[in-house]
């Protein structure tokens, strides 16, 4: 029996096609952990009051990357993004309240501020229990990032600007009827956002003004924002963003300060076809900010959308170096 089970060719040939068999098992085995690492989960939670909705993806050992999204869109506008992070990182981007899949209290309810979004980004990353992370910041996202990184500099291990503002040379034509409705907060000057600003046209604009291959954008980005653009009472939340945003140029020396003293290690990525903010908003980071990796990208004001494998690379590089 012994001399058989050595010997015999078709027991080796049995042998074979176990070794081959457990092989493929264990690939696709392997393989199902690597999907399941880089699934986006999809939850809500409590904080001060709202329902915050975030999306996240990755092991929570690993270090995390903060998303924060911009006007008009939510944390829909990293989908494609966060399963490339998320095989090397732990990923988490919420929607601010009015944003997404967030409450939506009306304005009477809730104080729709940077002051106040930033406060309550920060509390739902505390009840996340994300104590130090890597912040993506873009259009909105910027001022409330930059908020939350200078009063807890000890919890930002780095910055990813795309798109996202703190220079005076940021702001151009594109803000004169916003920076008159600041000087003078009348229904005349609202009557001209909510016509210009806040329509199906202008929200499919901003994601195609400025980009090489306008069949590139998938038009499902301005129909998902428009429909909660369209919500009722949500144009009027947006209202009292565009007012509050000019609280933040104020700031600007503020978070300048904080780049030339705590030195965050920071990547840059502008869409130089960004109307509503241009290049002249991303060169002068240079001269604050001595670890910066700056890169200009043939692209608009929504980058992911056209450069999204791009800005990948780019991300998973700088991490590794500033691990």
């Amino acid at each position: 029996m012994n001399k058989f089970t050595k010997t015999h060719p078709e027991n080796n040939r049995f042998k074979s096609y176990l070794m081959a068999a457990a092989g493929v098992v264990m690939f696709n085995f392997a393989g199902m952990q690597n999907v399941e690492a880089a699934q986006t989960l999809h939850k809500t939670i409590k904080v001060q009051n709202q329902d915050i909705f975030y999306r996240e993806a990755g092991s929570e050992h690993k270090r995390t990357i903060v998303l924060l999204h911009g006007f008009p869109t939510s944390s829909h506008m990293y989908r494609n993004l966060i399963p490339k992070l998320a095989r090397e990182y732990h990923v988490i981007a919420p929607d601010y309240p009015g944003f997404g899949n967030s409450s939506m209290p009306a304005v009477n309810e809730f104080e729709y501020s940077f002051d106040n979004l930033a406060k309550i980004t920060n509390a739902f990353l505390e009840k996340v229990a994300a104590e130090e992370y890597t912040l993506y910041v873009m259009d909105y996202g910027a001022p409330i990032g930059f908020r939350i990184a200078a009063e807890h500099p000890e919890r930002v291990q780095g910055l990813i600007i795309q798109n996202g503002n703190a220079y005076d040379e940021g702001l151009r034509d594109f803000w004169k009827p916003i920076k008159a409705y600041w000087q003078n907060k009348s229904p005349e000057n609202a009557k001209v956002l909510k016509d210009n600003l806040l329509t199906i046209g202008a929200t499919e604009w901003q994601y195609t003004n400025g980009t090489r291959n306008k069949a590139a954008i998938s038009p499902d980005n301005w129909i998902v924002d428009q429909a909660k653009l369209d919500r009722p009472g949500n144009k009027d939340i947006q209202l009292e963003l565009f007012y509050s945003y000019g609280t933040n140029p104020a700031l600007y020396p503020e978070w300048q300060a904080y780049f030339r003293k705590y030195q965050p290690a920071t990547l840059l990525m502008w869409g130089k076809g960004d109307y509503i903010f241009p290049e002249e908003g991303a060169h002068p980071y240079k001269r604050d900010l001595k670890n910066l990796d700056f890169n200009i990208l043939d692209t608009g004001h929504f980058a992911l959308e056209e450069d999204g494998d791009v800005i990948a690379n780019h991300i998973l590089k700088f991490m590794k170096k500033n691990s």
